[in-house]
């Protein structure tokens, strides 16, 4: 199955964190994310119509109750069991493409927040569809809007605290064109195929 939009940021924002047992268990991951109102899917509601999302930022299923955070914990266990349990804050913001997971995180202690941004860049040096930004440079909408990539921005906050940036074209890399992706896998072919 192709994971949704949200399920996508979260998870590569913190996949290496986790392929080293680097997050500390007792500690939430806390994912606050912003989406733009084409996330919200295709029905019409008050809500999502645009006049509603304009000039604002409308939080919603918050906490646990949103319905990817059992996939978001479920993919992050089956890589580690030494991470806490997801606090997901999803927004509509007055766009209408983009997504942005701020995700902040405690380590515990196997490494320091300094030495992140060196892990992520080994991590994802050969992956074609994910970048990690320059030290010092944020990871923005405009990165990866109309891309199939995901752009990775990471700031050390204390010794053993860090904010992840993680940021996606919602309605490609979290929908549509990871499907192509994950066709393209399946079938043998390169996974950038009709993508770049």
């Amino acid at each position: 199955a192709t994971p949704g939009c949200y399920p996508t940021t979260t998870l590569l924002g913190i996949y290496p964190l986790l392929r080293l047992n680097a997050l500390c268990a007792e500690t939430p991951i806390i994912v606050d994310a912003k989406s733009g109102v084409t996330g919200a899917g295709r029905k019409p509601s008050l809500t999502t119509h645009f006049a509603e999302v304009y000039s604002n930022l409308i939080p919603y299923k918050t906490g646990r109750s949103h319905r990817h955070v059992g996939e978001m914990e479920q993919e992050a266990h089956k890589v580690s069991d030494q991470i806490g349990p997801i606090i997901f804050c999803p927004h509509l913001i007055p766009v209408d493409r983009g997504l942005m997971s701020s995700i902040y995180v405690t380590l515990n202690g196997t490494l320091e927040s300094e030495e992140l941004h060196d892990l992520y860049a080994e991590e994802y040096d050969s992956e074609a569809l994910v970048d990690v930004l320059p030290v010092g440079e944020q990871a923005t909408l405009k990165h990866a809007v109309k891309t199939n990539k995901c752009v990775i921005s990471i700031t050390p906050v204390l010794p053993r605290h860090a904010h992840i940036t993680s940021v996606t074209d919602n309605l490609r890399k979290g929908a549509a064109s990871q499907a192509v992706q994950n066709m393209n896998l399946m079938f043998g072919f390169d996974e950038t195929m009709g993508l770049i």
